[in-house]
């Protein structure tokens, strides 16, 4: 995965969105934070790992990869805030469940909060990709599926999303 090109298509598009809707002189980290929890959770739920009451199975693996890259671009986009872009990201496979690496990747941003740390980002960013890993997507999935939601998400803000 080519991390410093996807960590500058994620700046500009911070800053565009900045721009236009006029929040340079905003502290956003604290929306962002609660926003990749939140995209983290729709991941979740997409893939049901947690809902043991049901036997229904995950979403199609194209909407799974959809909320992944959604909880990508917060990531990247606290990594931009804190100035943690420059890093190098291992892949370090999990033997974990599905659900303990969710559960984990909560911990590892509560973690970042309070100790707002490079070494931080970096097992939050690692565990991430791990947890992708398990759910069946290597870098070249995630890669294009971020480039595609970037455009995407372009296009919805000319559109005045």
């Amino acid at each position: 995965m080519n991390l410093p090109k996807l960590f500058q298509l994620q700046k500009n598009l911070n800053d565009r969105i900045e721009e236009e809707h006029n929040l340079n002189n905003n502290s956003l980290l604290p929306k962002r934070i609660l926003a990749l929890q939140v995209e983290l959770g729709e991941l979740a739920n997409e893939t049901r790992c947690f809902k043991y009451w049901s036997t229904k199975g995950p979403s199609d693996k194209d909407t799974v990869l959809e909320e992944f890259v959604d909880c990508l671009h917060f990531i990247l986009t606290i990594g931009i805030d804190k100035n943690f872009y420059d890093i190098d990201v291992e892949l370090i496979p999990s033997e974990s469940s599905i659900t303990d690496q969710f559960l984990n990747l909560y911990i590892d941003i509560n973690d970042l909060v309070i100790t707002s740390s490079k070494d931080h980002y970096v097992t939050l960013f690692e565990d991430f990709i791990s947890l992708g890993n398990s759910l069946g997507f290597d870098s070249k999935d995630i890669e294009e599926a971020y480039l595609k939601k970037n455009t995407l998400n372009h296009k919805r803000q000319d559109n005045g999303y």
